[in-house]
């Protein structure tokens, strides 16, 4: 999977407007990106949100998105919000 970073500076970004950034960034050089998990750590709210379990210290969520052709991982702001994308 690919990791890429993102740091803004001088705003702070919502949930969605952090969204609207990583699909333009996943649909680029591709047909389509479907986002297949995220996280709002501010929040403390994830999808899916019905992994509660860990595995080599890896939230499940996160790992539901490495299992499900994740092939793109997007942390925005020191992952405040990180976004995977297939």
């Amino acid at each position: 999977m690919k990791n890429i970073e993102l740091t803004i500076r001088g705003i702070v970004l919502s949930f969605d407007q952090a969204k609207q950034m990583t699909t333009v960034i996943a649909e680029e050089g591709n047909d389509f990106a479907t986002l297949v998990s995220w996280c709002d750590r501010e929040k403390g709210v994830h999808s899916p949100c019905c992994l509660k379990c860990e595995f080599n210290d890896v939230p499940g969520w996160e790992v539901y998105g490495k299992n499900h052709e994740g092939r793109l991982r997007i942390s925005v702001d020191d992952d405040r919000f990180v976004f995977i994308y297939s």
